[in-house]
């Protein structure tokens, strides 16, 4: 489950629970023989797609996706289309399929949704800009857990994501309190996640020394994670990248935890005035964030008064009714082509990097 999944799913429902009939597309493999409470065709056939946009009212494509969305140039459905992540290659160039995304695909949508500032800036200019919600269902504060440990790091472990600088600012941390004379415990990090670059993560914290201080858990979900998430005061974000969003940020918050997160991209939106931002890739900058939260009491305070307001503007019901709004205003827009069917939607659910 990646971010865009997970969005997928969470409007879905929230569509159906508006009393729309729902269609989900989508390649994602389930094992876990979940029940949905609207119609999911996975890995759909040629006659698949065409009958599920044949049958559509409207076409809800959750980020331009070639894979699953291409009848909708032989239907001409109203078309809301999100874009969820940058409309480029991984090095940052623009390839022809790229170009063909937001020229001809985005050109011909009735309404495009931006999820962040910097992804409309970046991708389409005219783009309404809806933020993400959080799972409020999964993430939330849990009294009977005691908030006991410092920082904790949450997401795959790739390089983009930036751990390995999460681990360096821990070593530094330590380095200036010890230059300080003051004896341990020193702050320590939990790192939630797994990925190709553990082996290298290891054998950063092994190479400073740091196995008191830092711990690796794994992937975890569910219950375990929003425990594991509420034993902690802070939650780093350093990614190495842009992030398009940042649904992490929000899901630390809700658990209690204050973010300090990277400056690039739609990460900032994602903080709001409920964190601390730092310059992407820049270890002294992520230090003295730290150093602020956890030498100035009345600036964490102040931060953390601000998270609930702030998470109130990504509540999924919230943002679900912003998406319904949009919905609406695109189908009425071409109203006139359909006659008086009442409007559906048909969200299609794309994988983060790919399509």
């Amino acid at each position: 489950m990646g971010g865009i999944e997970s969005n997928s799913e969470l409007l879905a429902a929230a569509f159906t629970a508006a009393g729309h009939e729902v269609h989900l597309l989508t390649w994602s493999p389930d094992n876990t023989n979940r029940a949905f409470p609207y119609r999911i065709t996975r890995n759909p056939r040629t006659r698949q797609l065409l009958q599920a946009h044949q049958w559509a009212d409207l076409v809800f494509e959750n980020n331009p996706c070639f894979r699953l969305g291409w009848p909708g140039m032989l239907y001409k459905r109203p078309t809301v289309t999100v874009i969820n992540t940058w409309i480029t290659r991984a090095d940052g160039t623009t390839s022809l399929r790229d170009k063909i995304k937001i020229k001809g695909w985005l050109g011909r949508s009735t309404q495009v949704i931006a999820v962040s500032n910097a992804i409309r800036k970046a991708c389409w200019p005219a783009a309404v800009v809806i933020r993400n919600p959080y799972r409020a269902e999964d993430f939330a504060l849990d009294p009977s857990v005691q908030r006991d440990a410092d920082f904790v790091f949450l997401g795959r472990l790739v390089s983009d994501k930036g751990a390995n600088q999460a681990i360096e600012a821990i070593y530094r941390i330590r380095q200036i309190l010890q230059d300080k004379g003051i004896a341990g415990p020193y702050p320590c990090l939990t790192i939630i996640g797994d990925g190709p670059e553990k082996q290298n993560l290891e054998q950063q914290v092994a190479g400073l020394s740091l196995k008191d201080e830092v711990v690796f858990t794994g992937a975890l979900k569910g219950g375990p994670l929003r425990k594991m998430l509420n034993r902690h005061r802070y939650i780093l974000v350093p990614s190495a990248w842009e992030e398009p969003f940042g649904n992490v940020v929000l899901e630390g918050m809700a658990c209690g935890c204050l973010p300090i997160g990277s400056d690039g991209g739609g990460l900032p939106e994602a903080i709001g005035k409920a964190g601390l931002t730092f310059k992407r890739n820049d270890i002294d900058s992520l230090v003295n964030c730290i150093r602020r939260v956890m030498e100035d009491p009345a600036l964490d305070q102040l931060l953390r008064d601000a998270a609930w307001p702030h998470l109130e503007e990504h509540h999924p019901h919230k943002v679900a009714t912003k998406y319904l709004q949009a919905i609406e205003t695109a189908f009425n827009s071409k109203k006139h082509q359909y006659g008086n069917r009442t409007t559906s939607a048909r969200p299609t659910e794309a994988q983060q990097g790919t399509a």
